[in-house]
């Protein structure tokens, strides 16, 4: 089984998440992840080419905010709440409950 490379809690950098939110179509996907569900990748957004979307969720894991597992042919993308939250403390609410309120 293939298995995706994800960076350790301790390796995620303040500035590669932040640039990583900072385009809405990532932090759109960011949102929809915000459940705690895991989701396959194509329904995260279904409005963009495939193409586009992989590149999105390419700098969304290795940036460590979503990891993806295999599963068959499916990858299924998750949010890392918890290693966010150790490594930067309420980080993911407060741009989550900002984005909502834009």
């Amino acid at each position: 089984m293939r298995t995706v490379p994800h960076p350790a809690a301790d390796e995620l950098t303040l500035p590669s998440v932040l640039h990583a939110l900072s385009d809405p179509a990532r932090l759109d996907i960011v949102r929809g992840l915000a459940s705690g569900d895991e989701q396959p990748c194509g329904l995260l957004a279904p409005s963009i080419s495939k193409s586009t979307l992989s590149h999105h969720l390419k700098v969304l894991r290795e940036c460590g905010l979503t990891a993806t597992r295999v599963n068959g042919t499916r990858r299924l993308v998750s949010l890392r709440k918890a290693d966010l939250e150790s490594r930067f403390p309420g980080l993911l609410d407060c741009v989550l409950s900002e984005s909502k309120a834009a």
